[in-house]
């Protein structure tokens, strides 16, 4: 071993080596196993970005499970009320790895200024919700304060405020459509206390935060009814067997569904993107091996004479081609060492400096989202030393072909 090794060194640091033909092929390679690392560091870092905001933001507004009474179609609007005397309430004792459990109520309801209208989903939520999120995007004022005993506070996000011109402070009159009374329209006037920037056009454009108090009021439901209730989980991965499982544990008049059935069409395309992400991966690891090999197999060719001397002098075919393969596996880690540091560099400025931004309308972020996983960085590193690795076995073999009476007679 301490020989082959010797040998390798030799060959990759000797002057017949570096001023050979085989040199610009061997950086050409070198080079290609870099930009390799840097697009696969890349398409990871993105496409994991993508699916946590995307999952975190959808997450925020919707919770993971949703359950409603079996009655109620419709997840956006609460027409249906539940009772909070739920054995899952205000604890899901029964199922682990839950965060929390909040109550929640919806109502359709429309803004009105002076000059301008915007229809609305006023989200009603107590005391128990999780305002991480809303915290994490809060751009201006506070959270609305739920320990009063009339709460006006509504939290709107930064698309409404600018569509109709609304600041921090201003009452507001929402016209919510009410049943069972003599006039079918209800107003309230709110104070906006608070402004949220998700980027998540789709629920910015409609979603008010307020107290749950007022859409019990509005629909003269009791004060121990409530809409659904949102189940947070720990983690995201086990959304699926977690939803089966709140599913067999509530009662036979409530349904639950996760947000990926809810929505679906983003989920595949997130599906879709990930998929695109391997597909990346797998074009670059093929691309460096394919260049390796080339690489591996001119630096054979350039070295007949000297393994034909390591024939005659008793070494194996095996042991020569561990030669060749330690040189080959010194260029893919050099290549990997550079890669790697011009693919972490590009990401922290993404990360920090927010330099490439995206129409949140298509991509449901404004910026390109960056997440860095040590774990998936040495992953992705060790699979592409490996394959690689195992793609220079196979060329390595034409040593055995080299006959010391034929190479070394040239010499």
């Amino acid at each position: 071993m301490n020989f082959e090794w010797f040998i390798a060194k030799r060959i990759i640091a000797g002057k017949e080596y570096k001023n050979s033909i085989s040199s610009p092929i061997i950086k050409i390679a070198t080079i290609a196993i870099s930009l390799g690392i840097v697009v696969m560091l890349i398409s990871v870092a993105i496409g994991t970005g993508f699916q946590q905001k995307i999952r975190d933001k959808i997450t925020g507004f919707k919770g993971h499970v949703q359950i409603v009474n079996y009655d109620n179609n419709n997840t956006d609007i609460s027409t249906v009320p539940i009772s909070k005397k739920q054995p899952f309430y205000p604890e899901f004792s029964t199922i682990s790895d839950i965060r929390n459990v909040q109550v929640y109520a919806n109502k359709f309801g429309v803004i009105r200024t002076e000059t301008d209208f915007e229809g609305i989903v006023f989200k009603g939520v107590s005391e128990d919700y999780d305002f991480s999120f809303f915290n994490e995007y809060l751009i201006a004022g506070r959270l609305p304060n739920y320990t009063l005993d009339r709460n006006k506070e509504i939290l709107i996000s930064k698309t409404i405020a600018d569509r109709l011109q609304l600041k921090l402070q201003d009452t507001i009159q929402i016209v919510f459509s009410v049943t069972n009374r003599k006039i079918p329209f209800a107003q309230r006037k709110p104070i906006v206390v608070g402004v949220y920037d998700t980027g998540f056009q789709q629920f910015d454009k409609t979603m008010v935060i307020g107290d749950i108090r007022e859409v019990q009021r509005l629909n003269k439901w009791k004060e121990d009814q409530v809409g659904g209730f949102e189940v947070l989980l720990n983690d995201f991965t086990h959304l699926e067997d977690k939803g089966t499982e709140i599913y067999n544990a509530i009662g036979a008049t409530l349904n639950s569904t996760t947000i990926a059935e809810n929505y679906p069409q983003i989920f595949n395309w997130l599906g879709i993107l990930e998929n695109n992400v391997w597909v990346i991966i797998g074009i670059m690891i093929l691309v460096a091996g394919i260049n390796m090999i080339t690489a591996l197999l001119v630096l054979i060719l350039e070295q007949v004479q000297t393994v034909g001397v390591l024939k005659a002098l008793g070494s194996t075919n095996w042991s020569i081609r561990k030669i060749f393969i330690y040189n080959a596996s010194f260029l893919i880690l050099k290549g990997m060492f550079f890669g790697n540091i011009i693919g972490l560099m590009l990401l922290f400025i993404q990360k920090y400096f927010k330099l490439l931004q995206l129409n949140p309308e298509n991509y449901y972020v404004d910026v390109v989202p960056i997440s860095i996983d040590i774990f998936s960085i040495l992953l992705l590193n060790l699979g592409t030393l490996f394959l690689c690795f195992l793609m220079l076995i196979v060329p390595s073999y034409i040593i055995t072909k080299i006959e010391p009476s034929k190479s070394i007679k040239f010499a």
